[in-house]
């Protein structure tokens, strides 16, 4: 029995493992005006329409990041709710070659983050090289949000400046090689 065991289990526990492969968070930080942040690295998914959001066959993750307001949010902000409007995007660098790629993250919805700005991709160079991933949080485009007075007087922009975070050494394989289904 002790053989069948030794041998089984190798063959099951791959499958198994890799539905159950949680999203990697990068980190946590908290930004002006009572934004959280949550960069995180998740398994690539299948959302539409693909042609925005990445196909998942041509990609090897899905990368994130949650804006949401916290205590210190301005007055009538919804604490946990979704911040929008945000400008999100991320350079990936193969730390092997060298290698970037930029892209921008767009906000979408699924059942377990609700709103969150992301997207599926391909990484710069093979699945088994390791990378930095620096993200960045730019304010809302002056065309595409507008500020009340009492806002403007209270608080001023949603974010007043560009804020970058780089997490680096970053070992992908395992969540680029699994998979949702």
């Amino acid at each position: 029995m002790r053989l069948f065991k030794t041998f089984l289990i190798p063959f099951i526990f791959p499958v198994h493992l890799w539905s159950e492969i949680p999203e990697m968070i990068l980190g946590e930080e908290t930004i002006e005006n009572g934004i959280n942040l949550v960069f995180e690295v998740a398994i690539k998914d299948d959302v539409s329409p693909s042609n925005f959001f990445g196909n998942e066959e041509n990609s090897d993750i899905h990368l994130e990041v949650l804006a949401n307001w916290n205590d210190s949010a301005p007055e009538g902000s919804q604490k946990g709710g979704f911040v929008p409007y945000l400008n999100v995007s991320a350079e990936l660098k193969n730390q092997k070659t060298q290698i970037t790629k930029s892209i921008d993250l767009l906000p979408h919805l699924n059942l377990s983050d609700n709103f969150h700005y992301a997207l599926n991709t391909k990484l710069p160079g093979m699945r088994t090289d390791i990378y930095t991933i620096k993200f960045f949080i730019k304010p809302p485009d002056s065309s595409s949000l507008g500020y009340h007075y009492d806002w403007n007087q209270e608080v001023g922009s949603l974010i007043p400046k560009v804020e970058v975070f780089e997490y680096s050494n970053l070992d992908l394989e395992t969540i680029s090689n699994a998979s949702r289904r």
